[in-house]
């Protein structure tokens, strides 16, 4: 919708007259561009949440507890964290009698889909706009040539330029909704990279500490 009413300020026309030039299929557009906007307000919520929720002070004590040999008291710091490394953390430990890699990898892919959440809604929107706008290029071209054939071009020449119009205006909206969606579809899918980077950093660093905490004789 901001692009709608975007585009229709640049074009100098209001965002009910452009809408209504393009044709019928600026319902299916503007029904994408709702999509867009929604995804986009709440994967930016979900990121704002999660940033103020990540501790990497406490991932950090996490494993050096465990590398000190101090698993429960690792338990114990991690347990009431909402960071979702903490989380993960804290769910492989409390499987130690079981495979822990397992465990970790489970929780870890758990927490992924939470940060790819809405991403593929996003993918086929982005996908999916500007060959409505296509479709809309062929619509209005039809219209277009049903008029000049009709015989009278002096006498359809608003219906002329109105299939003109409706092809260019379906498939610049189209082309404006996919760009616009690109932007924050890289920075989700960045932040979705960056979360795996800081789980599989958790994940090295737990084994280190596992290990050197097997190597350390018993006193």
């Amino acid at each position: 919708m901001t692009t709608l009413c975007t585009l229709a300020f640049l074009m100098g026309k209001s965002p009910l007259e452009l809408f209504s030039s393009g044709g019928p299929l600026m319902w299916p557009i503007l029904l994408v561009s709702f999509v867009v906007l929604t995804v986009v307000l709440e994967r930016t919520t979900f990121l704002l949440l999660e940033s103020r929720r990540r501790n990497p002070a406490l991932v950090e004590q996490i494993i050096d507890r465990v590398g000190a040999g101090d698993a429960a008291g690792a338990l114990t710091l991690g347990r009431d964290s909402r960071d979702f490394v903490v989380r993960v953390l804290v769910h492989a430990l409390s499987h130690r009698g079981q495979s822990r890699s397992s465990a970790f990898l489970h929780a870890a892919n758990r927490e992924l889909k939470r940060f790819q959440h809405g991403l593929a809604v996003l993918d086929t929107c982005i996908t999916a706009a500007p060959l409505l706008g296509l479709l809309g290029t062929v619509t209005g071209m039809m219209n277009t040539f049903g008029a000049l054939g009709s015989g009278d071009i002096a006498a359809n020449a608003s219906s002329i330029t109105g299939g003109v119009g409706e092809a260019l205006i379906a498939t610049m909206c189209g082309l404006a909704i996919a760009i616009v969606a690109l932007l924050p579809f890289n920075i989700l899918n960045a932040r979705v990279e960056q979360a795996r980077h800081d789980l599989t950093d958790a994940a090295n660093a737990l084994e280190l500490s596992l290990r050197a905490e097997a190597a350390t004789p018993v006193t």
